[in-house]
């Protein structure tokens, strides 16, 4: 039963793990140069509306399932699967730094952006945009890579895991 639970967990971990990845790896590689091309006010209000749109169901279990399915995968391994654990600890090392960073940057220039208002209503707009753009940028690539080695770190200990 134990193996069944490591496995599940693991798996989870890495597919939840992997689904934030791609997401702000996407974010990184399309959205944002796709949005830098944009004009100020079309800028504001489309992550205005990310912002509002992507805090669902369907976002929150992959945040946060990243995190707790991980913490499960270390609990269910430190008996049985101590050569999986340095993989496992790295890859929960990996997701607290995306996952500090998106608490600590990502989300408080959202909320910034946020109370600037209606895009209709902001006198500059340019002022707005450039306060968020380029450090919300840079954070985000940050917590893109952080995840995207978590997730290569757990399908390597998924792979450990199956022989």
């Amino acid at each position: 039963m134990i193996n069944i639970l490591q496995t599940v967990s693991l798996l989870a971990a890495t597919l939840t793990t992997g689904l934030m990845a791609g997401l702000f790896a996407a974010f990184s590689y399309a959205v944002m140069p796709g949005l830098a091309r944009s004009h100020d006010r079309t800028f504001v209000e489309a992550m205005q509306r990310i912002n509002v749109a992507i805090v669902n169901g369907w976002f929150m279990v992959c945040f946060l399932g990243g995190l707790g399915f991980t913490v499960a995968a270390l609990a269910l391994h430190l008996s049985t699967g101590r050569e999986l654990l340095p993989w496992i600890i790295a890859a929960l090392v990996l997701y607290a730094i995306m996952f500090v960073v998106t608490g600590a940057v990502n989300v408080p220039l959202n909320n910034r952006l946020a109370k600037a208002g209606d895009p209709g209503d902001i006198a500059d707009l340019a002022a707005v945009r450039h306060a968020f753009e380029a450090r919300w940028v840079t954070w985000n690539v940050v917590r893109a890579v952080a995840n995207v080695a978590a997730f290569a770190v757990l399908t390597w200990a998924l792979v450990l895991h199956g022989r």
